[in-house]
């Protein structure tokens, strides 16, 4: 196996890892943007509001988007075991 090849795999898989992470980090991100308002609107300083709203958001997408990650990740992992006999050793 070449470098170049070696580069090309890992640049894949955290392009992967990356586009199937974005959804639930951004529901997060989001999720946690609302609550920092609102605390801050209500002067509500509890550093622990925010993790029962992220964790069922996160949840909830999680859910709601698995069909669509198993798809990603199966069609990924099927590309790379159909390379793996074109591989040079």
């Amino acid at each position: 196996m070449s470098n170049a090849l070696a580069l090309d795999l890992m640049r894949s898989a955290i392009q992967m890892s990356l586009l199937v992470a974005a959804p639930m980090l951004v529901a997060a991100l989001l999720v946690g943007l609302v609550v920092g308002v609102l605390q801050a609107v209500t002067q509500i300083q509890e550093q622990t509001l925010t993790f029962i709203p992220k964790l069922l958001v996160m949840t909830f997408v999680l859910v709601l988007l698995m069909p669509w990650f198993l798809s990603r990740l199966v069609s990924y992992m099927a590309g790379i075991f159909n390379s793996l006999p074109n591989l040079a050793v």
